[in-house]
């Protein structure tokens, strides 16, 4: 066999170089395999809201409502329903959809295609007396082509929802084959970096980033009808301040100057409090130069919140407000019972309010069963967790013991309130016991995702406290982190406030099932492709 003959043969069996050759027959048919503007269709999901409006029209004229399918058995026969009404046939609305080939039966004379969008799919019957000229088309279809429909909405033999085509436009031909059915993209790499293909082909992925769309937009709601501004502020700062955390630098070459993608929302709403907008939030991105894994990715997305004259129990109040909200507004409909009792991996999560409310302390001493004051106790349980002791604050080392010992174990909700002091330097201490800070986190199965504080506002003591955390860094890191400007705007009066910091992809994650913030992140950071 000659080189030729070999290429030729490997053509015929190539499915990309098959639907190459398909190109060109539409080409040849005079159809532009691009498509172009398709107006006037309706989602698929309204469609199939139509079912309703399809009736069985007996040769008398009468005209009898359908059977409620659903409630029918396995042994229905609407072949023998339609029998016993008498001779008719099925009258439905004319509708016109859009969407992608995942099914491709061909039965001769009559192909079945299942048609998806993002709302929902539908099985379209295609005759070839039916569509007369657009039969040619129809011959040229492929998975995953991308195709318009004119029909009556109908019901099978069968009992499914079908369009009964009368027009087929070809709007995308696709070159590339889908993943193989029932194997998909196994890969989660390859799910992530493909998006495109994991939200057309994996069962699931379309709904979660849909949900993900009505829980942001129903804490955007919640905030809008407590009378918060939504404001955008500056993503590159000239100072990396507002967390502990390692930025990305970049430079701005007309000013010559270094600049940081944000670690934080924090220091420009405050200013913002100062200015005079009493309550205001921003939700947006975040960048901080650190590790990947389950929990974390380098970008991702934070809701800052502050309210003038609020505390941190007016911060939980409304955190509780935002995620209830969310989880009756993440099915995407208002119909029935909303159920607060969500899954999660082999268990559930129960949102029902009010959440809990446990003091650090308390929660300390039931989950180590050690005295959290007692420091000389707490020093050796960390020495056996193998935790350095020596010259180290107490605070600190019992700080070190709750991560180990306690997060883990609180499957929540649950707000841990009232954090030592001396761990929270920019924090509002208690009136009534100064070595506490007013501060809250809530935990929901061992992960941490909302923080927030009574907000400091003594300027003096902010400088100070900043100073402190500056301490030992090189002279260079605290020029990078030192907000003069910050302290200037507090010299101009900030008024008493509570702040809140919610993680929004942590939140995703455990409102829709999702078992990595990667499956809730539409393009999570990966490493370059090698080829």
């Amino acid at each position: 066999m000659d080189d030729s003959q070999q290429s030729d043969d490997q053509n015929l069996t190539d499915p990309r170089a098959a639907r190459r050759r398909k190109l060109e027959a539409l080409r040849q048919l005079g159809v532009d395999p691009w498509g172009g503007r398709f107006e006037n269709h309706e989602a698929i999901g309204d469609i199939r809201n139509r079912l309703g409006e399809i009736v069985y029209r007996i040769e008398d004229g009468t005209e009898v409502a359908l059977p409620d399918f659903a409630a029918q058995g396995e042994d229905f026969n609407f072949r023998q329903w339609k029998a016993d009404q008498g001779k008719g046939e099925l009258v439905g609305p004319v509708v016109r959809a859009a969407g992608r080939i995942m099914l491709h039966r061909n039965k001769g004379k009559l192909h079945f295609i299942d048609l998806k969008d993002m709302t929902g799919s539908v099985q379209l019957m295609v005759g070839k007396n039916q569509v007369g000229d657009d039969w040619a088309v129809v011959e040229q279809l492929d998975l995953g082509d991308i195709v318009g429909v004119d029909g009556m909405l109908v019901v099978s033999n069968t009992g499914e929802l079908s369009i009964l085509a009368d027009r087929v436009h070809f709007l995308t031909k696709t070159l590339d084959p889908p993943p193989e059915k029932h194997h998909g993209l196994s890969d989660p790499e390859l799910r992530q970096r493909m998006r495109y293909v994991d939200l057309i082909h994996t069962d699931g992925v379309m709904e979660t980033f849909l949900q993900r769309t009505r829980i942001v937009r129903s804490i955007r709601d919640t905030l809008a009808t407590r009378k918060f501004v939504e404001v955008e502020g500056p993503t590159l700062h000239s100072i990396a301040g507002g967390a502990a955390a390692r930025p990305f630098n970049t430079h701005h070459n007309a000013l010559d100057i270094p600049l940081y993608l944000r670690i934080a929302l924090e220091l420009h709403l405050k200013r913002l409090l100062v200015g005079g907008i009493e309550r205001v939030y921003e939700l947006g991105r975040v960048y901080r130069n650190e590790g990947i894994s389950p929990k974390h990715n380098p970008e991702f997305t934070m809701l800052e919140v502050y309210e003038a004259y609020g505390n941190y129990h007016t911060m939980m109040d409304l955190t509780e407000a935002c995620i209830v909200d969310a989880i009756k507004a993440k099915a995407g409909d208002n119909s029935g019972e909303v159920s607060y009792v969500l899954p999660w991996k082999d268990g559930t999560i129960d949102f029902t309010p009010p959440f809990a409310r446990k003091t650090y302390d308390e929660l300390f001493a039931e989950h180590t069963g050690v005295d959290p004051n007692d420091q000389e106790a707490v020093a050796k349980l960390a020495a056996e967790i193998g935790f350095e002791t020596k010259g180290r604050h107490p605070d600190v080392i019992k700080s070190d013991v709750f991560e180990e010992k306690v997060e883990d174990a609180l499957e929540g909700p649950v707000f841990v309130i009232d954090y030592p002091a001396s761990i929270c330097p920019l924090t509002k201490r208690k009136r009534d016991n100064p070595d506490v800070a007013e501060r809250f986190e809530l935990f929901i199965k061992g992960m941490e995702v909302a923080n927030a504080y009574t907000e400091l506002n003594d300027p003096d003591l902010q400088e100070e406290l900043f100073k402190t955390q500056l301490d030992g860094l090189s002279e260079e890191d605290s020029m990078a982190k030192m907000d003069h400007d910050f302290i200037r705007a507090l010299r101009n009066g900030m008024p008493p406030a509570g702040g809140l910091g919610i993680g929004i992809d942590r939140l995703v994650m455990l409102l829709t099932n999702s078992q990595t913030i990667r499956d809730v992140i539409l393009f999570p950071l990966l490493r370059p492709e090698t080829t």
